[in-house]
């Protein structure tokens, strides 16, 4: 009875250790990646480095002109996803000026955006 009660005392033991790892992964992503609220906010300063100049970060003023769009109405399209601006960011464009964007820089403008999406 005693070695039984031991056993189930150890499996406990196991598994809050395991769900106390799993919790703390979540929390702090094993990659090494920001939170997303993180990422959101130094996509927000990418954008407002590298992108303001031509494009409105926030909503478009009404009576502005749309070209190119605001980053809310890209964020709104049913074709955009993180993945599509991911990789339209890593893509030369006769219309954008050739800036380089690493992955993770990648990852922050595309969180930003998707952050202005209405739903």
């Amino acid at each position: 009875m005693l070695n039984q009660h031991l056993v189930w005392r150890r499996a406990l033991l196991i598994f809050l250790i395991v769900m106390g790892a799993l919790f703390l992964l979540r929390l702090h992503r094993a990659d090494g990646t920001e939170q997303p609220s993180e990422s959101i906010a130094a996509g927000h300063r990418l954008a407002e480095a590298w992108c303001m100049e031509c494009h409105v970060i926030g909503a478009m003023p009404t009576g502005a002109k749309k070209v190119p769009p605001d980053f809310v109405a890209v964020a709104n399209r049913p074709s955009t996803t993180k993945l599509w601006l991911k990789v339209f960011l890593k893509t030369s464009h006769p219309t954008m000026p050739n800036i380089i964007v690493g992955p993770s820089e990648a990852d922050d403008l595309a969180n930003y955006i998707m952050s202005l999406k209405r739903d």
